[in-house]
């Protein structure tokens, strides 16, 4: 036997052997020991003062990092976000940028951490892993959990990085140290100096969106003035148009109130349209109106500013 035949023929051995899917009735640990016999290495949660970590990175970290990349084309074995992402490239290129390493492969992702018993007791940021292979029992797939049964996730060819129902996950890891709910700190010291710093971080947290985003559009709008009103009748920090406000429930003039409704509302138009540069681009010229051109409108003022705030953004971070 040649040396690829031999290699071929062991990796059959481990998926038929060990990287098949949980079944009913079967703990999550088993997986874990399973797949540590087959020569995959299951690591151990994080925890805030282990090596290569920066510290805590929280729950709203994870799924505000995850949204960076909305909209980047799959692209099998992909790990650069300027070519595009596979599954597992997307879940390793999220928590790495947080500082906690991840294996390459999605089958591998799935020993990482600590077994979550169940999707009723998942937390957003917790890796949700998927067999939908049928001839080749095992772990083929893997998204990140953002709460609301909803998931991040690099589909498949001809799709791109998107929010998604989770549907019915075979394995649930959580790979973020122990008490990491609490928000991070990151978003909070990179804001240093930032007029309203603290409810950019605050409502970037609740809603997934992140601060420096948050603050930069603050900026574009209103220079932070949280009185402005502009020729056209949008009104104060968050430069809500009336009708837009009063949809909201967001008084316009009420910093705390306008920054999480902005949040909201960010964090809905980005869903929506795949991509932070298109919710931007929804947020200043109109969700019709990018509905209508489909992408980016051909207005000067509105290329303009999704340029402006993702350039403000990048300088804040």
């Amino acid at each position: 036997m040649d040396g690829l035949t031999a290699v071929h023929s062991r990796i059959g051995e481990i998926q038929a052997r060990f990287l098949t899917a949980p079944r009913p009735g079967v703990a999550a640990t088993d997986w874990t020991a399973a797949a540590a016999a087959a020569g995959l290495t299951a690591t151990a949660a994080p925890s805030a003062t282990s090596a290569g970590t920066t510290g805590s990175a929280s729950e709203s970290a994870v799924v505000a990092e995850a949204r960076r990349y909305l909209g980047v084309p799959y692209l099998w074995g992909g790990t650069d976000p300027a070519r595009g992402l596979d599954c597992s490239g997307f879940t390793q290129l999220v928590y790495g940028n947080l500082g906690i390493d991840l294996p390459r492969t999605s089958s591998q992702q799935a020993t990482a951490g600590a077994a979550v018993a169940s999707l009723a007791d998942a937390r957003p940021g917790d890796l949700v892993f998927f067999d939908h292979n049928g001839s080749r029992p095992g772990i083929d797939h893997v998204g990140i959990y953002i709460g609301d049964d909803k998931m991040i996730a690099a589909p498949q060819a001809g799709e791109v990085v998107k929010v998604q129902d989770v549907g019915d996950p075979a394995v649930i890891r959580r790979v973020l140290p122990a008490g990491s709910a609490a928000p991070a700190s990151t978003p909070a010291s990179s804001l240093a100096g930032v007029p309203y710093a603290d409810l950019f971080t605050r409502a970037g947290s609740r809603h997934g969106i992140d601060p420096a985003l948050l603050a930069a559009v603050a900026q574009q709008e209103s220079g932070y003035d949280a009185s402005a009103v502009s020729p056209a009748g949008a009104q104060g920090l968050m430069q809500f148009v009336p009708t837009t406000a009063r949809g909201l429930g967001v008084d316009p003039f009420d910093p705390a109130s306008a920054v999480d409704g902005a949040a909201r509302y960010l964090a809905d138009l980005t869903e929506q349209f795949g991509s932070t540069e298109l919710g931007l681009a929804a947020y200043n010229a109109g969700p019709g109106t990018v509905s209508r051109y489909g992408g980016i409108p051909p207005y000067a003022e509105t290329q303009d500013y999704v340029r402006a705030v993702m350039s403000k953004a990048e300088a804040l971070r």
